[in-house]
Parts: structure tokens; C-alpha cells; sequence
């Protein structure tokens, strides 16, 4: 009998779902558009969600993965809305006490059609945004962020936390530059 994916472990993880880019595509544009509106239908009023990570910013490779960034107000609670996340088809994958990470769309066999990330913080935590449209207006960045994930997911196929830390200097780098030319847009 296959294990399940919480019986498995984490380098049983990263060999079923490496870290594999694939090219730009309008899909997971609408990807997004059709999950917000699950949401919606779930999360508390005033939620705010957002389409992040590298299938947000035009023109560059990306893993198959559309991210979401989900920022509620104070007066909601974290538990009860992952909870509320959970019915709604998402994996817990880890969880503090301002933020949460929920996946949905892998299978013990490998990805499903669609697969999401989501982000679950409270507003204001969301650097994911700054850094998206940081990219999306200047190419030159974005070029860079392209070739550096390229080079990253050759050296990091099967260690997705190594990939992330990675380019963790050039996501921090690019995130106050940022928040220097846009101040306080979200």
C-alpha cells in the first residue's frame, strides 16, 4: 500500500515534487481568478487576497504552483479561518502564531491539475506584494530573478527549502527597494 503524503518524508516530499520550473503562462492568472472566488465564499468579509509569487510577475519561468496571499483583519482568528481553509480543501503545512501555510493540489502521486499555496497572515504582512509589483515594473529585476531561479532549481531539485533560502538575499534586496519607491501602498 502507497503512504500518504503525512506518512512520507520530507526527502520522500521533495523527490515526489522537485523543484521543476515551468514557462510563463497566462493559466495561472486564471488559476487564481477561479480559487479567489472559493474563497471568498469562505473566508472572513474584508479578507484580502492576492496572487503572489513568481506566476505573478510576467514573463519568468515559475514551479507550476499559483500562490495566494490571504491578509485578514485583526478581529479574525488565524485558527478559525485555517480551519474554515481546511473544509475548504487545504492542507495545514505549518502554522506560528501571526501566519499559516496551507497547500492544496498534491496527490501521493505527484501534483493535481492545479496547485496552490496559500499564505494565511493578518494585514500588513505582506512583503509578497511589494516585491511582486517591484518585478512586474522593472524588467531588468525580473530578468535576474528568472536566471537566478534557473540556476537555483538545477542546484536545489530535491531541497525546496534550500531553493527558497537561496533567493532569500535577492527577494530581501528587491522587497525594500520596493517599499522605498512605493511607501505605504498596501
Amino acid at each position: 500500500m502507497a503512504k500518504t503524503l503525512e506518512e512520507m518524508s520530507l526527502e520522500e516530499l521533495w523527490r515526489l515534487f522537485p523543484v521543476e520550473l515551468a514557462e510563463p503562462d497566462a493559466k495561472y492568472a486564471a488559476q487564481f481568478a477561479k480559487e479567489r472566488e472559493s474563497l471568498v465564499a469562505i473566508l472572513p468579509p474584508c479578507s484580502r487576497i492576492s496572487h503572489i509569487g513568481s506566476t505573478a510577475i510576467k514573463g519568468i519561468a515559475a514551479k507550476p504552483i499559483t500562490d495566494i496571499l490571504v491578509e485578514i483583519k485583526p478581529e479574525y482568528s488565524l485558527t478559525a479561518t485555517g480551519e474554515a481553509l481546511e473544509k475548504g480543501g487545504y492542507i495545514l503545512m505549518s502554522s506560528g502564531e501571526r501566519r499559516a501555510s496551507f497547500n492544496k493540489g498534491y496527490t501521493p502521486e505527484g501534483y493535481a491539475d492545479e496547485v496552490f499555496h496559500l499564505h494565511l497572515r493578518y494585514y500588513g504582512d505582506n512583503d509578497e506584494l511589494y516585491f511582486r509589483d517591484y518585478l512586474n515594473e522593472n524588467a531588468a529585476a525580473a530578468e535576474e530573478y528568472a536566471a537566478l531561479k534557473t540556476e537555483l532549481a538545477k542546484r536545489y531539485r530535491y531541497d525546496r527549502d534550500g531553493y527558497t533560502a537561496a533567493k532569500g538575499e535577492f527577494v530581501k534586496k528587491h522587497t525594500e527597494a520596493a517599499k522605498k519607491k512605493y511607501g505605504r501602498r498596501y
